[in-house]
C-alpha cells in the first residue's frame, strides 16, 4: 500500500539467467536515460552480482570491465575442480572483492538484498546483511557449476532454484512499485540441438572444451557412433536449467506478480557466453525502451527524474 504524502518507493528486482544476466546492466542504463531510479534493488543469481555493483556504485565501472571479457579471461577467473561442482569460484569472488564490492551490505549506496537456497531444506534465504561478496557467491551457486557456500552454517546454492525472480524480496522490503526483469521468456529449447557425431568429434577442439581439465572432459561427448545423435552436455545441461528457470518463474510471480516487467530477448545467448556481453547489453537497453509506455503508465518516467 502507498503511503499518501510519500514518495513511492520503486524496488528494480533483477532476475537469474546466468551469461544474459549482463542484459541487467543494459536494463539499468536505459532506465536511468529515463530518468527512473530505484530505490532499493534485490536480485537473485547474475540478478544479485549486477544488481550489487550497481548497489555499490560501480555500475559504469563494472560494465567497462564485462564489455572487453573474452574465452580467455573468463576461464582465467575459473578455478577447476569436480568436489560440489565444476568451478569454486573463490577465484571469481576475489576479483570482484578486490574491483568492485569489498563492502557490507549495508554499506552500499542502495539497499540491496539477493537470493540463494539452503540445500538442506530446500528453503529460500534471503541475504540482506553482512559481507557484499558473501551474499552473491551464495546467491550464483548453481548446482553443478559453482560450489555450495557455508553460510551462517546453511550450505546454500542459487536463488533461482526457489525464485529466479525475487518479487516477494522486494514486496518484503517494503516496495510500493516492483519493476521486474526477466532474463528468461524466449528461451526454451533454442539451445537444444541434436549434434551429428561429425560435428560431436570437430567440436573437441572448441574454446571451451579446450580449457576444461581432463576430468571434466572425460564425461562430454567424445564422438561415440550413437544409434540418434544427442545434444551435448552443456546443451542438456542449460536447457535443463532454462526449464526449471521458466517454469518457476511462471508460478512465482502468477502469484506475486510484479507492477511491471522488463523482458529482453535473449534467446541466443548461451548458459556461458559471458564473453558476449556487448550483445546482452544492447537486448538489455531494447526492451526497456519498448517498455516505457507501460512504465510511464505507471508514472515512473515523469515522477522520478
Amino acid at each position: 500500500m502507498i503511503v499518501p504524502n510519500r514518495q513511492p518507493r520503486l524496488a528494480l528486482v533483477l532476475g537469474s539467467g546466468a551469461a544474459r544476466g549482463w542484459a541487467h546492466i543494459g536494463v539499468i542504463k536505459a532506465l536511468e536515460r529515463a530518468g527512473i531510479r530505484p530505490d532499493l534493488i534485490c536480485g537473485t543469481s547474475i540478478g544479485a552480482l549486477v544488481g550489487a555493483a550497481y548497489a555499490a556504485g560501480e555500475l559504469d565501472r563494472f560494465e567497462q570491465w564485462v564489455r572487453t571479457l573474452n574465452l580467455r579471461d573468463i576461464v582465467s577467473l575459473m578455478d577447476f575442480h569436480l568436489n560440489g561442482g565444476m568451478l569454486k569460484g573463490e577465484r571469481l569472488m576475489s576479483f570482484f572483492q578486490r574491483h568492485f564490492m569489498d563492502c557490507p551490505i549495508d554499506a552500499l549506496k542502495l539497499p540491496f538484498a539477493a537470493v540463494a537456497t539452503d540445500l538442506h531444506t530446500g528453503q529460500e534465504v534471503w541475504l540482506r546483511d553482512g559481507s557484499t561478496t558473501e551474499a552473491v557467491r551464495a546467491s550464483i551457486a548453481l548446482p553443478g557449476l559453482f560450489s555450495p557456500v557455508w553460510h551462517q552454517e546453511r550450505l546454500l546454492v542459487d536463488g533461482g532454484l526457489v525464485n529466479p525472480v525475487p518479487v516477494t524480496l522486494a514486496r518484503a522490503m517494503e516496495a510500493d512499485i516492483v519493476l521486474a526483469v526477466d532474463l528468461n521468456t524466449d528461451i526454451l529449447g533454442r539451445h537444444l540441438a541434436p549434434q551429428s557425431p561429425l560435428k560431436v568429434r570437430s567440436s573437441v577442439g572448441s574454446a571451451w572444451r579446450a580449457h576444461l581439465p581432463q576430468a571434466l572432459s572425460s564425461l562430454l561427448p567424445a564422438g561415440e557412433h550413437e544409434a540418434e545423435p544427442m545434444p551435448s552436455l552443456i546443451d542438456i545441461l542449460s536447457t535443463s536449467i532454462n526449464i526449471m528457470q521458466v517454469r518457476i518463474t511462471r508460478s512465482r510471480m502468477a502469484g506475486d506478480p510484479a507492477d511491471a516487467v522488463i523482458a529482453p530477448r535473449l534467446a541466443s545467448l548461451g548458459l556461458m557466453d559471458f564473453h558476449r556481453a556487448a550483445h546482452a547489453i544492447e537486448q538489455g537497453i531494447a526492451a526497456t525502451e519498448a517498455s516505457l509506455p507501460n512504465l510511464r503508465a505507471l508514472g515512473l518516467v515523469n515522477t522520478r527524474r
